[in-house]
């Protein structure tokens, strides 16, 4: 297991459950204790993590946590059921696309079991699950393989080679976070590997996020604001985040989780 992969698999764990041992990181990584330690001091040099005695903790304020799928998808419900809808007219009969993982892109593909001919690529075991239980027969789907992660992504250097392959005409990116220097942010190193290889795979790329992602800034970034070539979030998102978006994102369309309506059109 290269480096990155280890530390990536610490950070996850330490997300996951607060602390972790050196000694059940060595036997989980099957190497020695030395090698974790090793990896601890360059996470702890990075802010990512606090070294205590025996193990690491998670840094105070540390973006490193999110909740798992299950409690996300309990989250912000009908804003992101309204983003949904707004973005799945994108969407037409016969595209070729691609859904990162994530709870929004989740509600989106529920969105788009209707939409006849089209072909999906997904790197996330929950959107790929609802596309065959209840898509259409005409539809096709691509998974890309890799590594799962807490959020039920799959990515590493295998879905990474996948997506290298692979031309889409829309891509609808979840995030974690977004921020104007940082741009749109995941706390997994090789997730966010993996979604600027899905970024790279696309012809446009749609952002689909939340009110709760501004100013939340994971410790990899995954592109630039000004890739975005439309953002969909929620009328909870603040007047100032708005303005700041609409100069950089090439569209923002705003929608009303209460009304199910669009403030801004789309083109």
């Amino acid at each position: 297991m290269l480096a990155r992969q280890r530390q990536t698999y610490i950070l996850d764990r330490v997300r996951e459950d607060g602390a972790v041992r050196v000694g059940d990181l060595a036997r989980d990584l099957g190497v020695s204790d030395m090698t974790v330690r090793r990896d601890l001091e360059l996470l702890h040099r990075q802010g990512l993590l606090e070294k205590v005695h025996g193990g690491a903790t998670a840094s105070s304020g540390s973006s490193l946590f999110e909740p798992g799928f299950v409690v996300k998808s309990e989250l912000e419900l009908d804003e992101k059921a309204a983003i949904a809808a707004a973005a799945a007219r994108l969407v037409e009969p016969g595209m070729a696309i691609a859904l990162s993982a994530g709870t929004t892109t989740y509600a989106l593909a529920r969105r788009l079991v209707e939409v006849e001919g089209i072909t999906i690529v997904t790197n996330s075991v929950p959107v790929a699950d609802v596309l065959y239980r209840l898509g259409r027969p005409d539809q096709t789907i691509i998974v890309t393989g890799g590594v799962r992660t807490p959020s039920d992504a799959l990515v590493g250097p295998f879905a990474v080679a996948a997506l290298r392959t692979i031309h889409v005409d829309l891509v609808f990116m979840g995030v974690h976070g977004m921020d104007p220097h940082s741009g749109f942010t995941t706390p997994n190193l090789l997730e966010a590997e993996t979604n600027q290889a899905l970024v790279s795979a696309g012809r446009r790329l749609a952002v689909v996020a939340d009110h709760t992602k501004w100013g939340v800034i994971g410790i990899s970034s995954i592109a630039r604001l000004d890739q975005a070539d439309v953002l969909f979030t929620d009328s909870r998102l603040g007047l100032d985040a708005q303005a700041n978006l609409r100069q950089s994102v090439r569209e923002l369309v705003v929608v009303d989780a209460g009304h199910m309506a669009m403030d801004d059109s789309l083109s």
